[in-house]
């Protein structure tokens, strides 16, 4: 399954293929959509043994927007994707990171064992911002209160979802991965399809999510990433890796890196 595919619910999952389990479900950032993984599709085909899914997270691209942003409320919204039985291993990258903890931290439907929920059994957050200084968060909270921005040509609107997707540099204006970030209107006009109110999220209270947490956990960032530090991470007592050379986007730069860490973090079986 490629594509624009139809999602459960009111979310839009954008890639998907493979069959059997485990179920990877690829997580995006702030301002981009499921299109940014479309650079593993190969990878997963060769290398991942069950489902894979990448979808919108809710108020990103053809997702339907919420009225209110937090990561919980994200994380319920990706559940309506998740069967009886599945075993769920989460690759988040910064936002998506700290909803792929919210949503490891809401459990299973069902018993423990039972087969009758979902759970989580790994996850690995990529490039999680967990340092936030008040200017950051007021600057966020001014994003969110921004009405909806009109664009008159593709051209435009796509650099500006690149700039807010952070990007610029890896992804060409033109390239599919932008399709799914923007909006055409009847009057020739485009606009970000992202819904604003989604910057008011806040910063992840990263103590608390990894608490909630019982599966194995593994933070990752690239050595270039200036959203996070390897100190900042150190101090979370869970398990982290660097990746020499990339920045906050490892997972554009070099998908078969990034996939590589999950080797070691956890058993995975098909």
């Amino acid at each position: 399954m490629t594509g624009a595919d139809p999602a459960a619910g009111d979310l839009r999952v954008a890639l998907g293929g493979g069959t059997g389990r485990p179920l990877l479900l690829l997580l995006h950032g702030m301002g981009a959509t499921g299109d940014v993984w479309r650079g593993w599709a190969g990878l997963l085909a060769d290398r991942w043994p069950g489902r894979w899914l990448a979808p919108d997270l809710p108020g990103h691209g053809g997702s339907a927007p919420l009225d209110r942003y937090s990561f919980d409320s994200l994380a319920a919204g990706l559940a309506g994707l998740l069967s009886s039985g599945d075993r769920v291993v989460v690759l988040g990258h910064s936002l998506g990171g700290a909803v792929g903890l919210a949503l490891a931290g809401r459990g299973s439907d069902g018993p423990a064992g039972s087969g009758s929920g979902w759970a989580v059994e790994a996850v690995l957050g990529l490039g999680v911002k967990v340092g936030w200084t008040a200017d950051e968060l007021g600057r966020t909270a001014a994003l969110a209160d921004r009405p909806v921005a009109w664009y008159d040509s593709r051209a435009e609107a796509a650099r500006r979802h690149l700039r807010v997707s952070g990007l610029v540099g890896l992804v060409e204006p033109d390239d599919p991965v932008v399709d799914g970030g923007i909006v055409p209107t009847g009057d020739g006009r485009w606009r970000l399809a992202m819904d604003p109110r989604a910057f008011g999220v806040g910063a992840p209270a990263m103590a608390g999510l990894l608490a909630a947490v019982s599966a194995p956990v593994l933070l990752a960032r690239g050595e270039h990433d200036p959203m996070v530090g390897d100190d900042e991470l150190a101090r979370f007592g869970v398990p982290t890796r660097t990746l020499s050379g990339l920045g906050h986007n490892a997972h554009v730069e070099d998908p078969a890196r990034v996939l590589a860490l999950f080797d070691g973090l956890t058993a995975i079986r098909s």
